[in-house]
Formats: C-alpha cells, sequence, structure tokens
C-alpha cells in the first residue's frame, strides 16, 4: 500500500476517534470535573463557614464565661456583704444579751444588798432592844422604859427609811 494513502487513513482516524470523544467522552469528562470542582468549592465554603461559626462560638463562650465571671463575683461579694450583716447582727446581740445580763445580774446584786441591809437592820434593833432591855432592866421607871423604846423605834424607821 502505498505509506501516503495509510497515513491519510491513519489521520482520518484519528480524527473520527478525536471527534467521537470530543462528543460523546469530553462532556462526560468535563461534567465530572465540574462536579468535582464545585463540591470542592463548596467544601472549601463549608470549611470556611465552620471557621467562621467556630470564631463567632468562641466569642460567644467568651462573652458568657465573661458575663458568669462577672454575676460570681457579684454573687461572692453579696455572700460577703451578707456574712458581715450576719456578724453585726450576732455582735449587737451579744452585746444586747451581755447588758441585759448585766441588768439581771445588778438587779439581784441589789435586791441581795437591800436583803442583807434589811437583815442587818434586824439585827441592830433586835441588839439596840436588847440592849435597852438591860437598861431597863437596872431602871425601874417604866415611863423611861417607853420613852426610850419609842425612841429607838423612831431611829430605827427613819434609818430603814
Amino acid at each position: 500500500m502505498l505509506p501516503n494513502l495509510t497515513l491519510v487513513i491513519q489521520g482520518l482516524a484519528f480524527f473520527a476517534v478525536a471527534w467521537l470523544v470530543m462528543k460523546f467522552g469530553w462532556p462526560h469528562i468535563i461534567g465530572a470535573i465540574e462536579e468535582r470542582q464545585q463540591k470542592i468549592a463548596e467544601g472549601l465554603a463549608a470549611a470556611d463557614r465552620s471557621q467562621k461559626d467556630l470564631a463567632q462560638a468562641q466569642d460567644k463562650v467568651n462573652e458568657a464565661l465573661k458575663d458568669a465571671r462577672v454575676k460570681a463575683n457579684e454573687i461572692i461579694d453579696q455572700a460577703h456583704q451578707r456574712a458581715n450583716q450576719i456578724i453585726d447582727t450576732a455582735k449587737n446581740d451579744a452585746v444586747a444579751e451581755a447588758n441585759r445580763q448585766k441588768a439581771l445580774a445588778q438587779s439581784e446584786i441589789d435586791a441581795a444588798a437591800n436583803r442583807a441591809r434589811e437583815d442587818l437592820r434586824r439585827q441592830v434593833s433586835v441588839l439596840a432592844v436588847t440592849g435597852a432591855e438591860k437598861l431597863l432592866r437596872r431602871e425601874i421607871d417604866a415611863s423611861a422604859h417607853k420613852a426610850l423604846l419609842d425612841e429607838l423605834a423612831a431611829q430605827l424607821s427613819a434609818e430603814a427609811g
């Protein structure tokens, strides 16, 4: 065969195969490539959105932590204030109770002192009467005796009052 004719037939066969590939195979290949590019672009876009969402979520978390710290500090401050109020109330109650106990003890001391004074007055009056009795036994004058007893009773009641 002629080499030129073989070359022409091979050229025609090549162009026929190239045309068939361009007509039927190429659109499928290009479609697959475009689909893959679209999936990659969507994946990159999703990754970017995820990064932005992550950054926003991190900002929200930081803000929530900041708010939580502020609230915790407020609660701690309130607890300290309440504790101080309780301590002050307890101190005031303790002082009031101490004053009440002191007043009660003072009134008991005063009552005991009054009882002791009364006992002492009774003892003094008994001694005075006994002394007067001894003096009167020596004296026989009944009117003098009565005057001494009246004077002694007046002095004792003046001292008692």
